[in-house]
């Protein structure tokens, strides 16, 4: 999941002073675990925007706000509200931002929220980095732990020399990606397994931007 933090409110309100009228977008699925753009999160944004002398015509948390046609489908109810409003403050991750820019071309549109890493969530409201889109996955190699992420150094064939009982020499408050790896494969009695590969250097080519992928091509040809 995209996590997401609420920018600061003196910051955001420096961006929009020039708007009068706002619509709120949320999501319901990453920013609604994150807080940042649930029920609870536009009516708190609602409030601090009227406090401030700001008109709020509306809000709403599609199902998923990268969605593009999906959000477009789920907006049309609220037609009247997007009429009424100078400006589209999206609450969700920049993905969500970037869809209510194809949507509203003559509106102007910010985010209310930063976009921060990809994910998990340990506890509620908890998250931990746990992948960086690298475009080149060798989870299939290390049991399934990412040292493209989980360690400082990225390091792909095992702990640096200042790993010190078993944690990490940048953060020492966190364990060392590589003793993790070893002993996860210890327990799978895969050590041979680990001993025998070698991580080749990455090919960063596979993660430059802008990335699209298409999967259509591969559905019409089974349905042919």
């Amino acid at each position: 999941m995209i996590i997401t933090k609420k920018k600061d409110f003196k910051e955001l309100m420096g961006n929009i002073r020039n708007y009068r009228s706002f619509f709120l977008i949320g999501c319901s699925e990453c920013a609604s675990l994150c807080g940042t753009g649930n029920e609870e999160a536009i009516r708190d944004m609602t409030e601090a925007l009227k406090a401030e002398g700001k008109e709020v015509t509306g809000g709403f948390v599609p199902k998923t706000g990268c969605q593009v046609l999906g959000t477009k489908k789920e907006l049309k109810a609220f037609k009247d509200e997007l009429g009424r409003t100078d400006c589209i403050l999206v609450m969700s991750c920049g993905a969500g931002t970037q869809t209510a820019v194809e949507l509203f071309e003559d509106k102007a549109v910010y985010p209310a929220n930063d976009s921060l890493f990809l994910g998990n969530m340990t506890r509620f409201q908890m998250f931990d980095e746990r992948c960086s889109l690298c475009g080149q996955c060798i989870l299939d190699k290390t049991g399934g732990i990412c040292p493209v992420t989980t360690c400082p150094k990225g390091l792909l064939n095992g702990p640096c020399g200042g790993m010190q009982d078993g944690h990490c020499e940048v953060s020492p408050d966190i364990p060392c990606a590589w003793v993790r790896i070893y002993e996860r494969m210890k327990k799978l009695d895969k050590l041979q397994e680990l001993c025998e590969t070698v991580v080749e250097a990455k090919d960063w080519s596979q993660g430059q931007k802008p990335r699209a992928l298409s999967t259509r091509e591969k559905k019409e040809k089974t349905r042919s």
